[in-house]
């Protein structure tokens, strides 16, 4: 078994649309990135190729390459874990979780597990995403931005 660790922060900005998990959720901003900015994907993925020892995100998907503009994390995702069936693993289980002030999150909760496990290549149950807030504190509580953490569990593949 091999344990990664991800961590993915984005600034909230009008005109974008606020995607997390593979889904977008209606808000009045979204996060800023080179990509679609889905921050949730993103720490994930950074996990998964942590945990094979296979870099990271950036590593695999430069910001500086235009191949990557605007691109779908799903897709980003579902490539890195290409590389990780390729090394030899399977997923264990992946926990992420969302530090947003605003939207609620819940309800949009088991959509996001859905794509995130067919993304993946695992069972849903496999996949736990949770929402917090920061209380009102730091760049997140005054609704600069959002942070999200992520772990995943990756065993040897069959």
């Amino acid at each position: 078994m091999r344990i990664g660790f991800g961590y993915d922060v984005h600034r909230l900005v009008a005109g974008r649309p606020l995607i997390l998990g593979g889904e977008t959720i209606p808000h009045d901003r979204g996060l800023d990135g080179h990509s679609d900015a889905d921050a949730l994907l993103h720490a994930v993925t950074d996990a998964v190729l942590g945990a094979a020892g296979l870099g990271d995100i950036g590593a695999h998907f430069p910001d500086t390459d235009d191949a990557w503009k605007d691109a779908d994390s799903t897709k980003l995702l579902e490539t890195a874990m290409e590389a990780v069936r390729e090394a030899g693993y399977e997923i264990g289980n992946v926990d992420a979780t969302v530090v947003l002030e605003r939207p609620k999150l819940r309800p949009h909760i088991d959509e996001m597990r859905a794509g995130m496990a067919r993304a993946l290549g695992c069972l849903q149950e496999d996949v736990s995403v949770k929402a917090t807030t920061n209380e009102g504190m730091g760049f997140v509580g005054v609704e600069d931005g959002a942070a999200v953490y992520a772990v995943a569990l990756l065993v040897a593949g069959n």
